[in-house]
């Protein structure tokens, strides 16, 4: 029935390149075979085991009963009308949870005065184990079942194979071809898994075609009953974390270490950092001898610009360090509770602490966590000359100050 030379490449080739044990796939094939001959020849509620030698190619079959008490079953002469034919089926419980009785079965229960004429020790809930007769060919339906529950058992085995290998990388950086694109999501060959990468996760602007290499942060591994799918990211502000490990080692070996990220993907991030060791500049680390490590790094991201600051346990200089390029003249905190500041600058560095649309002051609250409000020591003007650069940059300042407390409310 059985090719042993086959079987044997097949086991080999599966724990090679699938890395799914010998042992499940032989799980497998028993499991296979007793699925089959029960289907040919048993009875129902019979609980029927196979085994099978790799060696020999032979197939050996068991019965299996439970040992039973009078006392937890219904029996054919306690039913109401005896000449009832008595059974269960092959998924009923032994003894129901709530203590009620369930029926006895020959095929599956083994009352234990029985078990005891032939075991002396035999206890309640024990298997009995009966041989059963090899009945050799099972047939054309048989073989096709066996081959089936084979074929699931291997998909399950895989699964599992997956989800360990894929379960330890979660949280780093991985890489893979673009299969395809399908309503802006990038679908990615991982080898043994498939990467999705959402619209909402790509970088803006960034497009990719069928058969290029792509990396990407792996933030979780998904199983489905369509198999296991990969959650790719390249917007995550962890991605710029982990692309800064491989490229600094004082990152990699936490003697500096990224104290917290604010990212736009694709457009401007903000990064402070902190050094464990005196002799080491922090910023200096993460920029690299001539700018090579972050210019690395903004190149995989296709452009995007990275301001590094260093990272202060006082408030007001991590606040006007985080506001970085514009040079701030004071930084006041309003409200220590809500986490509100208010920073002044000179009239010429306000656009530039606000940044086009905002961005600069968004990200510095991101960045730090505080609501901070922007101002300009420029001296009040008079109804006359209030001209409409007032109101625009009091319109400027209010937009910001909104969008600034919906980042703050979302951290």
């Amino acid at each position: 029935m059985f090719d042993l030379k086959v079987i044997n490449s097949v086991l080999e080739q599966l724990e090679e390149e699938r890395g799914i044990p010998k042992e499940k796939i032989m799980e497998a094939i028993e499991m296979a075979l007793a699925t089959a001959y029960k289907k040919e020849y048993g009875k129902k509620g019979q609980i029927i085991r196979a085994k099978f030698d790799l060696n020999t190619g032979t197939s050996e079959f068991y019965q299996v009963k439970i040992v039973v008490d009078r006392d937890s079953m219904i029996m054919p002469e306690d039913k109401e009308h005896p000449g009832d034919e008595v059974h269960t089926d092959k998924n009923e419980a032994i003894t129901a949870e709530n203590g009620e009785k369930v029926f006895f079965n020959t095929e599956h229960h083994i009352l234990l005065e029985d078990a005891r004429r032939m075991k002396r020790d035999a206890e309640i809930d024990e298997e009995m184990v009966f041989p059963l007769e090899d009945k050799g060919d099972f047939g054309r339906i048989a073989a096709q079942t066996a081959k089936q529950v084979v074929i699931q058992k291997i998909r399950e085995a895989e699964k599992v194979s997956v989800l360990g290998e894929y379960g330890k990388r979660e949280g780093e950086i991985v890489s893979g071809i673009v299969q395809r694109v399908e309503r802006g999501t990038l679908f990615v060959d991982m080898g043994r898994a498939t990467g999705i990468i959402p619209f909402e996760e790509q970088i803006p602007g960034e497009k990719f075609r069928p058969g290029e290499r792509i990396r990407a942060y792996l933030y979780r591994v998904e199983e489905t009953p369509r198999g296991v799918f990969l959650r790719l990211s390249r917007s995550h502000p962890k991605f710029l974390v982990k692309l800064f490990e491989q490229e600094s080692p004082e990152i990699a070996s936490k003697t500096v270490e990224i104290k917290s990220v604010a990212r736009e993907a694709g457009s401007r991030s903000k990064i402070a950092v902190v050094s464990h060791d005196e002799h080491i500049d922090p910023v200096g680390s993460m920029v690299g001898q001539r700018g090579v490590r972050v210019s690395t790094v903004m190149s995989e991201l296709g452009g995007e610009r990275i301001d590094i600051i260093e990272w202060s346990e006082n408030i007001s200089i991590f606040i006007e360090d985080s506001l970085s390029p514009a040079k701030v003249l004071s930084v006041e905190i309003k409200n220590e509770e809500e986490h509100a500041a208010i920073v002044t600058v000179d009239e010429d560095q306000q656009s530039l602490a606000i940044g086009k649309g905002g961005q600069n002051v968004r990200l510095a609250a991101k960045l730090t966590g505080w609501r901070i409000d922007i101002r300009s020591n420029a001296p009040e003007k008079t109804e006359e000359e209030a001209p409409e650069a007032v109101g625009d940059a009091s319109e400027t300042e209010e937009v910001v100050e909104k969008d600034v407390e919906t980042e703050a409310s979302e951290e």
